[in-house]
């Protein structure tokens, strides 16, 4: 793994969001949830696929509040439009664990 810079670093735009909606997403390849985050007046909602349904059920994941890149180009997947890229850790059998805060934080604040 290569190096990066401040100045690097300070291109990748990673926002609070509360997830709003999760929504079963049966044409994904691996199971995987379709996601409606909520990113703040500023930013809107935005949409994601998420490879996250061996640790959440969809009702867990409604009020949640995650970290997301949002200046990613929006990429196709399957027949949605994900417009954000919601991060996460893989364990230890290559599930994803979301990451997120651990109180309530404004969504839209930026990491810094």
């Amino acid at each position: 793994m290569s190096n990066l810079t401040w100045q690097q670093f300070e291109h990748v735009d990673i926002r609070v969001g509360t997830i709003v909606e999760a929504i079963d997403f049966p044409e994904a390849r691996n199971p995987a949830y379709l996601l409606i985050v909520d990113f703040g007046a500023d930013i809107g909602t935005k949409k994601s696929s998420a490879q996250i349904t061996e640790h959440y059920s969809k009702q867990d994941l409604v009020g949640r509040q995650v970290l997301g890149v949002v200046n990613f180009p929006p990429k196709q997947i399957g027949p949605i439009m994900s417009e954000c890229l919601v991060t996460g850790f893989y364990d230890e059998n290559g599930a994803v664990v979301l990451a997120s805060v651990d109180s309530g934080i404004a969504n839209g604040a930026k990491l810094g």
